[in-house]
């Protein structure tokens, strides 16, 4: 069986929490967590790269020779793609690079990633993500108290803009809602702090 405490924001504990054996529990798939983070970052691909193709080249409108009787190579522009200041032959063009995994395999993924931080102990959970004012300073103290030092992903069930602006400015802390979890958000943090609302919704979904 999962237990896991839920503490306040300053570190002290407010009372444990059973988590879903099966979410958890269970032996973390290395295929799923990297087909998952394989395709997330093939979505945040810009794919802007373009090169000119033949008749996108300036110039080279005249034949820069006829085409028998000088002993040298045929050639009908200066902009082929042979040539110096020619055109590329098959260069990239824009594109997409997204594609979408299956629903259950993203699912799988997601299940692995959170029972890889809650197997190493980097999983948090506190009562509630809500800060009465706007206070970097203040939440970086509460993250610290937390044991969340290094790099961490906050995972809140709720809109809190005091919480946005106070966590925007402290370097590796990013915040997503739960609904908008990928697993690599989950495998780019070293810490993982979740609210009791959010890891609540995500286990009933995953289940």
């Amino acid at each position: 069986m999962a237990i896991v405490e839920v503490k306040n924001l300053e570190g002290e504990k407010v009372r444990e929490l059973e988590l879903a054996d099966e979410v958890f529990i269970a032996k973390p798939n290395r295929y799923l967590l990297w087909e998952a983070t394989k395709a997330f970052l093939a979505t945040r691909r810009r794919g802007t790269h373009s090169t000119k193709s033949r008749g996108e080249v300036r110039g080279g409108g005249k034949k820069p020779w006829r085409q028998k009787g000088t002993g040298r190579a045929r050639v009908g522009s200066i902009r082929s793609s042979l040539w110096r200041h020619g055109s590329i032959a098959h260069g990239p063009k824009p594109r997409s690079y997204a594609y979408e995994l299956p629903k259950r395999m993203l699912r799988g993924a997601l299940r692995s990633a959170l029972a890889a931080k809650f197997q190493e102990n980097k999983l948090v959970v506190v009562d509630q993500l809500a800060l009465p004012e706007t206070k970097t300073k203040s939440f970086a103290s509460s993250l610290v108290k937390l044991g969340l030092q290094k790099t961490v992903l906050l995972v809140n069930d709720s809109s809190n803009r005091n919480l946005e602006l106070s966590s925007r400015n402290i370097e590796g802390c990013e915040l997503v809602r739960h609904h908008n979890l990928q697993p690599y958000h989950v495998l780019s943090h070293e810490g993982l702090l979740i609210s009791e609302g959010a890891i609540r919704r995500l286990q009933e979904s995953l289940r």
